[in-house]
């Protein structure tokens, strides 16, 4: 009888493990990626391959924003505030001058809420590139690195896993931080085979390591930011304020008032008002301070105007005000052009508020276009 029972006993215990086993939950592994001509997507596809190589393992692969590859778009698009939810992350990201994407980057300013909240600390995190010929990769892929360490992220590197199955003799994107792939390079056999190899490895890595800490990490609480004010409406606050834009001014030569390249628009102006120079002259000796300041405003209006127009007509798709250079048609022991600036960092952090705050030069000229007191160079940050 009483082995009946230790036999009983031991069934039932073989049981419940299994049921436990098949109960454990499954390992969420979200791909991250930006990617321009869609050499990216092809490694995170590879990636999300070895990630569920990993017994109950599963990959998601999302992208940071829209564009207009066709490749891309079935991929959903990610919400900042879904990153706590996975268990690992992948990020992968186009190479930009050794760091990573403009894309990528803008997808970081948003996530700063998380980093207050600590809420990806302790997430292991890998990272995988590529573009051109690779000569910045390894730097891009450290610089990558740097923004997830200051999230407090667990880093996974490949370390040299799999480096001795590929083919050393042609260029590959072998690091020992991670997956890189230098898309110029032999591009129709862009990612190799290698490189595909490599990926597959690295997102198991991941996966096993998410794995292995899953239900162990240590618990943080999210702490949620206080009350904050509705996003401002810049549209409504011109009128709210009163602020008038001018019309545009039209070009005087073969130029255009503004060149948009990427998200950053780049503006230059001089004080023209109802088609003529405001306040002309040299400071000292044709106009005083105040006329220049006058003529700073003015020339900022000119300076909203365009920029309303390069954004359609919304000031909203503004991200921020990036940097203004003013330069001041004054005598040569002139020193207070910051004074005479004032009036124009004023303006555009009245219209757009937090997102107004800008870095700022100034400088005196013996001269400027048109006879006018003042130029002012502007660049701002806009929705793609």
């Amino acid at each position: 009888m009483k082995q009946v029972s230790i036999l009983l006993f031991a069934i039932v215990l073989t049981l419940s493990t299994q049921r436990s086993m098949a109960q454990e939950p499954t390992t969420h592994i979200l791909v991250l990626l930006d990617s321009d001509q869609g050499g990216t997507y092809t490694l995170a596809k590879e990636i999300a391959q070895g990630v569920e190589r990993w017994p109950g393992a599963k990959a998601t692969i999302k992208k940071v924003k829209e564009n207009n590859n066709p490749a891309l778009a079935a991929v959903p698009l990610v919400q900042v505030d879904e990153l706590p939810q996975y268990d690992g992350i992948a990020f992968g990201s186009p190479v930009y001058f050794g760091n990573m994407s403009t894309g990528m980057s803008a997808f970081f300013a948003q996530t700063i809420d998380l980093w207050t909240a600590r809420a990806l600390e302790e997430k292991p995190a890998t990272v995988f590139m590529s573009g051109g010929s690779g000569a910045a990769n390894e730097l891009a892929l450290q610089a990558f690195w740097n923004t997830l360490a200051v999230h407090g992220m667990l880093l996974i590197p490949n370390g040299i896993q799999g480096f001795d199955q590929i083919d050393t003799t042609k260029k590959q994107g072998n690091s020992v931080l991670g997956v890189t792939s230098p898309m110029s390079i032999n591009k129709g056999e862009r990612p190799t085979q290698e490189e595909r190899y490599l990926a597959q490895n690295q997102g198991e890595k991941l996966a096993r390591v998410a794995s292995a800490l899953r239900g162990n990490k240590k618990v943080l609480p999210i702490v949620k930011p206080k009350e904050t004010q509705a996003a401002l409406d810049v549209n409504q606050q011109l009128k709210d304020k009163k602020i008038v834009l001018p019309s545009l001014p039209k070009p005087v030569g073969n130029y255009e008032l503004y060149v948009r390249s990427g998200n950053l628009v780049f503006i230059n102006q001089v004080a023209l008002k109802e088609g003529k120079i405001f306040n002309p002259g040299k400071l000292g000796v044709d106009v005083t301070e105040e006329q220049v300041k006058e003529a700073t405003k003015v020339t900022m209006l000119n300076v909203l105007a365009i920029l309303k127009d390069a954004v359609g007509g919304d000031l909203n798709k503004v991200q921020r005000c990036v940097q203004l250079i003013g330069a001041f048609n004054t005598v040569d022991t002139y020193t207070q052009h910051a004074v005479l600036m004032n009036p124009a960092s004023d303006l555009v952090v009245e219209v757009l508020g937090e997102k107004g705050k800008h870095t700022r030069n100034t400088g005196g000229a013996s001269s400027l276009p048109l006879g006018s007191s003042v130029s002012i160079q502007a660049i701002f940050e806009v929705e793609e």
